[in-house]
């Protein structure tokens, strides 16, 4: 197994590997990368869904999507699908998955299935280095807040009809009933740096203010999370996938393949209740 640092200021990517026969000690590296970095990439994979599977479980439990479309026989597979037809294309502004969760989501493994022959790229934003570039009085300030997270907007059958008339890529819109509160600034449990966790699709307000008054600190934060020091944007082969941590990376598909279809498998992995660091 072979490593390459990406072009930007973060991301590892792995070659010359097959993930379904990775060894302990490569499954080791990758996760170093991964708690360094936030997320990795494996090019060149020719997986089936039950080699997707095995994989995934190597990592951890599975969390069965409660509002994606599955693959047939393969309920713990989402299907992130853009057809030619469809105007908006699945997670395309800033997020988190399962941030609306008691114990979010760990994280996720998509897979390549069929890319459009130009665009379709995905973005990550290190929280990481958000957090870290803020100034020491608005750190200790945010180490002091918790924020609610919710699906409702998101997913909930209301929702999803203002997407496309009712967007045959989502189901179960009565079960958007999440809502869970995390600290703004959580310590990762793995690497244990400080991270930012508020992102403009799930986060709605701080505990304890209102919508109004948390609008303007939320949107200052979400401006600052996604500047470009921050980010990375990844290219897409068939084949390939990436693996992130919803701990430590916020992230959105870009829509700018209007007339393609773009076929993406994605996995995710069951994590734990997040720990706040508390001002210090």
């Amino acid at each position: 197994m072979r490593s390459r640092t990406l072009d930007g200021p973060f991301g590892v990517e792995f070659y010359d590997v097959d993930v379904s026969r990775m060894t302990d000690g490569e499954l080791a590296e990758a996760a170093v990368a991964q708690n360094a970095n936030g997320v990795v990439f494996f090019r060149g994979q020719e997986l089936d869904c039950a080699q997707h599977i095995a994989f995934a479980n190597r990592w951890g439990d599975i969390v069965v999507n409660r509002f994606f479309e599955r693959v047939e026989g393969y309920p713990q597979i989402a299907m992130v699908r853009k057809e030619p037809w469809h105007r908006t294309v699945v997670g395309e502004t800033w997020h988190t998955d399962h941030s609306y969760d008691a114990e979010p989501a760990r994280g996720s493994i998509l897979y390549a299935r069929e890319i459009p022959s130009r665009g379709g790229d995905t973005l990550f934003a290190n929280m990481y280095m958000a957090y870290e570039a803020l100034s020491p009085g608005l750190r200790r300030t945010l180490e002091s807040l918790n924020a609610v997270h919710t699906s409702a907007h998101v997913f909930s059958t209301e929702a999803v009809q203002t997407f496309e008339e009712g967007d045959d890529r989502y189901h179960s819109g009565e079960r958007a009933v999440q809502r869970s509160v995390h600290p703004v600034v959580i310590r990762h449990p793995s690497s244990g740096r400080k991270a930012l966790y508020v992102n403009p699709d799930f986060t709605t307000q701080f505990e304890g203010w209102t919508v109004e008054e948390s609008r303007p600190l939320l949107d200052y934060l979400h401006r600052h999370s996604t500047r470009d020091e921050f980010v990375v944007r990844f290219s897409w082969q068939r084949g390939t996938i990436a693996f992130w941590d919803n701990r430590a990376v916020m992230h959105k598909a870009a829509n700018d393949y209007p007339t393609e279809r773009r076929l993406m498998h994605r996995i995710t992995l069951s994590g734990c209740a997040l720990r706040g660091t508390g001002a210090e």
